[in-house]
């Protein structure tokens, strides 16, 4: 109950921001333009947080892709190429599940600590959640910048709880307080 409580309490206190909630075709026009961010929450990979002894270091400690969350990643990037989207930029979390999500959908990711998990207290919640909001909030392009994360990540940032492999497209305005807007949720290869 006390955990549901905190639950409740963190999404109260998380910031709305601004939504278009364009369509899916108007979305991939967005992206073709350049200059937008989209976050996506890592490929199908089952269960929940990180087992017992979980290092960042090593992969054989975390909760990884499945097949059908490696297919799902592999699904995320055709359809980025098929719609005609440059992706000039791919930013991951740390962990295993993110890491080859970014590499299976588009290229070998950078890794940026901010967007790592802090399900758990695993991070620093308001750091990482400022950390990775100036970055969007300062993305200019060319092309789209891809970031990989984590449920409890986005809907930090966003107030939206992403469905595994399911991408947030933001437009990224300093002027804001959010530092973003919000255009709508990308859903590929369910």
């Amino acid at each position: 109950m006390r955990q549901l409580v905190l639950l409740v309490v963190c999404v109260l206190a998380i910031p709305v921001t601004a939504r278009a909630e364009l369509s899916e075709a108007a979305l991939w026009q967005a992206l073709r333009d350049g200059g937008k961010v989209v976050i996506f929450r890592h490929a199908i990979a089952p269960g929940g947080g990180d087992p017992e002894g979980f290092r960042v270091d090593d992969c054989a400690t975390q909760r990884n892709l499945n097949d059908q969350g490696r297919e799902q990643a592999r699904r995320i990037g055709a359809s980025f190429r098929e719609n005609g989207v440059t992706v000039s930029r791919v930013l991951s979390s740390q962990w295993c599940r993110s890491l080859d999500t970014a590499r299976l959908a588009f290229v070998e990711p950078e890794p940026f600590p901010p967007l790592n998990s802090f399900f758990a207290g695993r991070g620093d919640r308001n750091q990482q959640t400022e950390d990775t909001r100036a970055v969007i909030a300062g993305y200019t392009g060319p092309g789209t910048l891809v970031m990989v994360s984590h449920q409890v990540n986005i809907t930090a940032l966003t107030s939206i709880f992403p469905a595994s492999g399911e991408g947030v497209v933001l437009r990224p305005a300093k002027g804001s307080d959010a530092g973003f807007e919000v255009l709508g949720r990308l859903r590929i290869g369910d």
